[in-house]
């Protein structure tokens, strides 16, 4: 096992407080994420806990080594909104989910996200799911009705202590008609009745399938084992798919603990508000991609808030992002590599080991890009999943300049064709040379372009915006080295 002096603190939302993260088996270190149910594209919210678990895997891979951790992340391949997208599209089921297991990847992909270890899709472990739902039946925590298998809520008796619910408090806000063959209101269902025009199994029940809870239980426990160290997903899977998972899990394998650590993201607005079809402000991962926004700047946006408040996407905070990654990548130049670890300043490991404190990280890559620190910004960028691949780097500079023409807009291209030429990117550099003299902006000095010049269109900017790029470059000049 590599030596691992840093220690991680992590909220458990078990316990409601910050802990230092001890793994069961440090050689071995596990994780489960709950993943897409794979029927359409991923929204922008489905990205967020994609990418902060991302920064968790990698943060774990830098600490314990890449060897010792385990990763797993599920599809669900089997729900009855997949049946409904196959019934109204009169596509097979395989085939919609099949595309769409694609379309997820590359579209995470695009986003930096490493893949998992073990990505199980639901229909790979029916037996499994048979299995234990045949063992908690056996115990007395399940019963059959009717074609369909419940679990008894009641029989474990700390249900709701992750969500901090009592059953009672349950039942009283609970808005749902409760089926006939239910013991109790709030007893799930583990496994239900198929028709010949549904996806379904044999089993010792009949020809059905199983309820969405307990596919997650059969992989974790087939993969992870019946104990394992964390347990992840969006805040809004807490209740009641985690809690379910806890009770049915902690019933069929009572030797074991299940996750010992859970933790769940906050979710996404869009310009302040939720985001909704209804609003407009609905967007899938590659409507902004399509949109010329690139994944490395939707992943700075996500880790620029800390991963446990709301995140709020907006156009500025893109246009903030995307700058701060071109200074990043001028700095550094294209690279193809992730192995630079041996420079990695333990202030920006320290920052992540706080509970994955992105902001605080990025704030020292930020600081470190305007000091110059080339290997540092590399080493850390690559733990945070930027300036990964020479990809990111094209859909970043690949693009206009000055597709509006601000005085802002004149100092970064005015400051990036410096850097080209400083790294001998003569392409790059005759490139933006172009845009800018195409508005008629130029070089005071027409003799010597590597003296102290600057651009200058009277017609264009005021007296006072001509100064301030003039004082401005000979800043972001000496910034550069």
């Amino acid at each position: 096992m590599t030596n691992a002096p840093t220690k991680i603190k992590l909220h458990n939302t078990k316990t409601r407080k910050k802990e230092v993260f001890t793994p069961l088996d440090a050689d071995n270190v596990r994780m489960y994420v709950c993943g897409p149910t794979v029927y359409d594209r991923a929204h922008l919210g489905n990205a967020r806990p994609v990418v902060v678990f991302d920064v968790l895997y990698r943060l774990l891979r830098h600490v314990y080594g890449p060897e010792h951790v385990t990763y797993v992340r599920n599809f669900t391949d089997v729900d009855d909104k997949i049946n409904a997208r196959a019934a109204e599209s009169g596509r097979a089921i395989g085939e919609i989910t099949e595309e769409t297991i694609n379309w997820f990847l590359g579209d995470m992909g695009a986003l930096g996200a490493l893949e998992p270890n073990a990505m199980p899709r639901a229909t790979a472990f029916i037996p499994q799911m048979v299995e234990m739902i045949e063992g908690l039946i056996a115990a007395g925590h399940a019963y059959a009705a009717e074609g369909h298998v419940l679990f008894r809520v009641r029989s474990y008796e700390a249900y709701g202590a992750l969500s901090g619910r009592s059953v009672d408090d349950m039942i009283a806000g609970a808005r749902v008609e409760v089926a006939p063959y239910k013991e109790d209101a709030m007893d799930f269902v583990l496994w239900k009745p198929s028709g010949l025009d549904l996806p379904g199994w044999d089993s010792p029940w009949g020809r059905g399938r199983p309820g969405w809870h307990i596919e997650c239980s059969a992989m974790a426990h087939e993969l992870l084992g019946e104990s394992f160290d964390i347990h992840g997903g969006g805040n809004d899977l807490m209740f009641p798919h985690h809690e379910n998972e806890i009770a049915q899990s902690c019933c069929a394998h009572p030797e074991g603990g299940f996750a010992q650590v859970w933790m769940h993201n906050e979710m996404l607005q869009v310009e302040g508000k939720k985001m909704s079809k209804s609003l407009g402000n609905f967007f899938t991962v590659r409507d902004l991609l399509d949109q010329g926004v690139p994944g490395e700047v939707i992943r700075f946006v996500f880790l620029s808030t800390h991963y446990r408040k709301p995140m709020d996407w907006t156009a500025d905070k893109a246009d903030v992002a995307r700058n701060h990654l071109k200074r990043m990548w001028s700095l550094v130049g294209p690279t193809e590599t992730q192995n630079a670890s041996e420079h990695l300043p333990q202030e920006f490991v320290d920052a992540l080991a706080n509970d994955l404190d992105t902001h605080t990280a990025l704030q020292l890559l930020i600081k470190w890009t305007k000091e110059g620190r080339a290997d540092d910004v590399t080493a850390a960028a690559h733990l945070l999943g930027f300036l990964c691949v020479s990809e990111a780097y094209d859909a970043l500079f690949d693009e206009d300049w000055l597709a509006e023409e601000t005085v802002e807009a004149i100092e970064e291209a005015i400051f990036q064709w410096h850097l080209a030429r400083q790294q001998r990117d003569f392409s790059r550099a005759d490139k933006m040379r172009g845009q800018l003299l195409a508005l008629g902006i130029r070089p005071v000095s027409q003799e010597d372009e590597n003296s102290n010049w600057v651009f200058s269109n009277p017609d264009f900017m005021s007296d006072n915006d001509n100064a301030r790029i003039i004082d401005g470059i000979e800043k972001m000049r000496g910034e550069a080295g």
